[in-house]
């Protein structure tokens, strides 16, 4: 047992990560089974698709609103500190919303509302912890650390996640809520554990704090690093892409491959299951690729996928290509994560991460609205196509800059 904890946790990553990764995979668990039981929440309480819409929207809209002040926050003050203080927001916002269903008093307006707020929180303190990684871990281990983080996340936030939400939810409106208040809770106990390094502003300071001023810096720092300039570019676009063809995932399945519903969800499901194995593969393939030479087989992957899904009408092959394209998001997502952490110093870690989540939900958004217009006019397949030549005409143009994104310092 020592030997299997020691070779998927090393003892030189720190007790302290230790309690991070612990964290991170509760409150994973958590945002999973939240994934599920919010639409249907909402679904239970009005039939208005709109009203139903806006169960998403919460989910998106603040990231974008809000990610950059955070950064800031992350950058300035007691990076542990705010997810204490987030998490504990979260965990009132969510017993107030079990408190109203409870007392069946519960209406579309305060679910939306509660939905809302407990979003909000979760951008401030996904930003923050964020930052915690490089601050406990050494460079050379950021590859493994991340790893472990993005473990958490396909099998607890995307694979169990959701189901075990939609089954709680099955047995009662307020055990999914519950069930994530519990899980939060328990990430507030486990991070009160960490000790950190001192960062950011020091007491005594006399320059009083600018907001604007600190946004301007993580910005500016952002676009004169050549590396970082570039990853952030590199997500922002290709967000627009991956967005545009996502976005009409579920009529693809039905009107290209033929499936029901429940293809959608073995789809998905399949691209989980690609995640895990990217997972296991990780650790091999950074001992032998560079990372920048992964980020350039990623994007050719990601490239090749939009265009076999343009063409393949095979659920079989269709499946092979998401068990694939699952596998090199995990691997993708984590190096572009470890790639900016070892470039940015450690007093811009949250302003940089923020930029970098907005590029993320900004490309989602737009790329959404491509390719339902797309879908309108010229059917499913067609946003599917926008995406293989978008991506391929962007790795031409950054190809001899995808080398450079690997920056250790």
């Amino acid at each position: 047992m020592i030997t299997v904890v020691e070779r998927v946790l090393p003892a030189r990553l720190g007790t302290g990560f230790r309690w991070l990764l612990a964290s991170s995979w509760l409150t994973n668990l958590g945002d999973g089974i939240a994934a599920a039981a919010g639409p249907l929440l909402i679904a239970t309480l009005t039939r208005d698709p709109l009203l139903i819409s806006l169960s998403a929207l919460v989910s998106w809209a603040p990231p974008l609103l809000f990610s950059l002040y955070a950064g800031v926050l992350s950058d300035r003050y007691d990076r542990r500190r705010i997810v204490l203080v987030a998490n504990a927001v979260r965990a009132v916002v969510l017993a107030a919303l079990v408190a109203l269903m409870v007392t069946g008093t519960v209406t579309v307006a305060t679910a939306l509302v509660a939905l809302t707020l407990r979003s909000v929180a979760e951008v401030f303190a996904d930003n923050a912890t964020a930052t915690l990684t490089p601050m406990m871990v050494g460079k050379d281990d950021l590859v493994i650390a991340n790893a472990r983080l993005g473990t958490g996340f396909i099998t607890l936030n995307q694979l169990a996640g959701p189901p075990i939400g939609a089954a709680l939810f099955g047995l009662g409106l307020t055990w999914p809520f519950a069930g994530q208040l519990l899980l939060v809770a328990a990430g507030i106990v486990l991070v009160s554990r960490i000790t950190l390094p001192p960062h950011g502003r020091q007491a005594g300071e006399l320059t009083p704090p600018n907001t604007v001023r600190e946004l301007i810096a993580g910005l500016s720092w952002t676009i004169r690093h050549a590396a970082v300039r570039t990853l952030a570019l590199t997500i922002l676009i290709f967000n627009f892409t991956f967005g545009a063809a996502w976005s009409v995932l579920v009529l693809y399945t039905q009107e290209q491959l033929g499936l029901g519903a429940l293809g959608f969800g073995l789809m998905t499901t399949i691209g989980g299951i690609g995640g895990l194995i990217g997972t296991g593969l990780y650790g091999a393939i950074t001992r032998k690729v560079s990372l920048g030479a992964l980020m350039r087989i990623g994007l050719i992957i990601e490239t090749l996928t939009h265009l076999g899904l343009a063409l393949t009408h095979s659920p079989w092959v269709a499946g092979g290509i998401f068990l694939v394209f699952g596998a090199h998001a995990f691997i993708w997502g984590t190096t572009s994560v470890t790639v900016r952490q070892r470039a940015v110093p450690r007093d811009l870690q949250g302003r940089v991460g923020s930029v970098n989540t907005v590029c993320v939900y900004a490309g989602l958004v737009v790329g959404s609205l491509i390719g339902g217009v797309l879908a309108t006019h010229f059917g499913v397949a067609a946003p599917f196509w926008f995406a293989f030549g978008g991506s391929a005409v962007f790795v031409v143009l950054l190809w001899r800059q995808l080398m450079l994104i690997a920056h250790d310092d």
